[in-house]
């Protein structure tokens, strides 16, 4: 299972988070900033939540076994809904509830020259580490355009890691401002209006994960462009009549289910044999030889039937790669 990508990124993320936490823990013990104590609350988050996307990424490379027919895959999709459930509480639940109870009880800042020297340091590790994923993921991309391919076709860890480190730039600009209008002003209430608003920043990041691994583990459909790409396969092939149902499903990042019923051309199929059948035909002097010829006819039809079966399914998997478990069926 190709997971390269989607490891380094994490693993870099969980690197970057654990430096830059500790930095904003240390930061805060000098500042008392709840500003400060979010994002160190928001690092922490990160760097567990990592820990959890990791934890999945190699559980779901195990190979399948008889309990796990199709394989280990899905199992990182339990983890990435546990990582963004874990984002929801532990990310943007506390940092709220820091927010909200400064707001009405603030307290006064010291040392500001702390927190803005360890958030810029912090918005330096952060930058990299999405300057990493974000590379890792559009070598996955390939043809795709990148924001395409990370809604529809990306690994959710992959895709954790970018929304996470995005979020926690963009947080450490929103303290920044925060501790800076509280330093000018005098007034703490910026200082908790900062860690609100990176307090809501991880609710909508942990939401959008939630939903989309959510759809993940109920079974959702390959993308409408690779569906489309399946279904005009079978339709462009002369035998057959009618394509009756065709649906899919996301087993892992890099394996798709297709089922398709369809409805074969006889006539198609009878062209495809006349000559053999012709030959077979005047050869046929007694009751005998036409029940021979019929149980003979009946083996090649088959037979012929499984050899066009197979060519279609050779087909679908050269234009869908991910499309490796294939059940075609006639109607």
């Amino acid at each position: 299972m190709a997971t390269g990508g989607s490891k380094l990124a994490v693993v870099a993320a969980l690197v970057g988070n654990f430096i830059v936490m500790i930095a904003k823990f240390v930061a805060f013990l000098f500042t008392r900033s709840g500003t400060m104590l979010s994002e160190s609350i928001h690092s922490l988050a990160d760097f567990l939540n990592q820990l959890l996307l990791l934890i999945g990424i190699e559980r779901s490379n195990r190979q399948p076994d008889t309990a796990f027919q199709y394989g280990y895959g899905a199992e990182r999709y339990v983890w990435a809904l546990i990582s963004a459930v874990g984002i929801f509480f532990l990310g943007c639940g506390v940092t709220l509830y820091h927010g909200i109870t400064s707001l009405l009880d603030p307290h006064p800042m010291h040392r500001y020259g702390w927190a803005m020297g360890v958030l810029l340091f912090s918005l330096v590790v952060e930058g990299i580490v999405l300057a990493m994923a974000i590379r890792a993921m559009r070598k996955k991309a390939q043809h795709l355009p990148f924001f395409q391919y990370l809604r529809t076709q990306a690994d959710p860890a992959g895709v954790a890691v970018i929304l996470e480190d995005t979020a926690a730039c963009i947080g450490i600009l929103i303290a920044f401002v925060a501790i800076l209008m509280t330093q000018i002003t005098g007034q703490p209430y910026w200082d908790a209006l900062g860690s609100i608003a990176v307090g809501l920043l991880l609710g909508g990041i942990a939401i959008w994960l939630i939903h989309r691994n959510r759809e993940l583990l109920v079974g959702a459909a390959m993308p409408p462009h690779l569906r489309q790409q399946v279904l005009q396969i079978l339709q462009e092939n002369p035998t057959v009549e009618e394509v009756v149902d065709l649906r899919s499903r996301i087993l892992d990042t890099e394996t798709y289910r297709v089922k398709a019923d369809v409805r074969f051309d006889g006539q198609e199929l009878a062209k495809k044999m006349e000559t053999d059948l012709r030959a077979a035909f005047e050869k046929i002097e007694n009751y005998e030889q036409f029940a021979e010829f019929i149980s003979q006819y009946a083996d090649d039809l088959i037979d012929l039937l499984a050899d066009e079966i197979d060519a279609i399914e050779h087909k679908i998997r050269q234009k869908v790669p991910k499309a490796q478990h294939l059940d075609l069926e006639a109607d």
